[in-house]
């Protein structure tokens, strides 16, 4: 399933789709080098509990979108997936070459569309004390903070937010 919004093409894929691979890759090799120290400092069995507790089980992926440029090129991904009664968005990110352009309003505006389709009163989602600009977006789009939820209680450096979505009517 796909739809356009303005410049952005919107694409349903499996959590398994090679460019939703790459793109998660390409995430890990840039936000992954913020937290080297804080992980660091942990010794080894906490940060192989850390580890567990970042895990994504793909089991529990309901959503993946990409949202392509208007050359058709992949730029961006994110997910919901279920956390107990909740959805959670998990792995945004878009491409650098894509930024300040519109392309992570329109995947998160996705995501909250197939979240409000899926039932959900709200979305849920955590990220880091260094991703200043994660936390920018969210704000900006009218998530607003909340307590740490489990899985993330662990990691000091987690920011967790949440937004209402608007329900159907009938």
């Amino acid at each position: 399933m796909t739809a356009a919004d303005n410049a952005w093409t919107i694409e349903r894929v499996a959590w398994h789709d090679e460019r939703a691979v790459a793109l998660r890759a390409a995430m890990d090799e840039e936000i992954s080098p913020r937290y080297a120290d804080a992980f660091s400092a942990f010794d080894d069995e906490t940060r192989a509990v850390l580890a567990e507790d970042f895990a994504v089980d793909p089991g529990t992926i309901l959503d993946v979108i990409l949202v392509h440029d208007a050359a058709g090129d992949p730029v961006g991904h994110a997910a919901l997936r279920a956390l107990g009664d909740e959805l959670e968005v998990k792995r945004v990110f878009v491409e650098r070459r894509a930024r300040g352009q519109g392309a992570s309003r329109a995947l998160m505006a996705e995501l909250e569309r197939v979240g409000a389709d899926r039932g959900a009163t709200r979305l849920i989602l955590q990220t880091g004390d260094r991703q200043p600009e994660a936390i920018a977006l969210y704000e900006r789009i009218g998530y607003h903070p909340i307590d740490t939820f489990a899985p993330y209680v662990r990691f000091p450096a987690s920011r967790c937010f949440a937004k209402p979505l608007a329900t159907a009517r009938a």
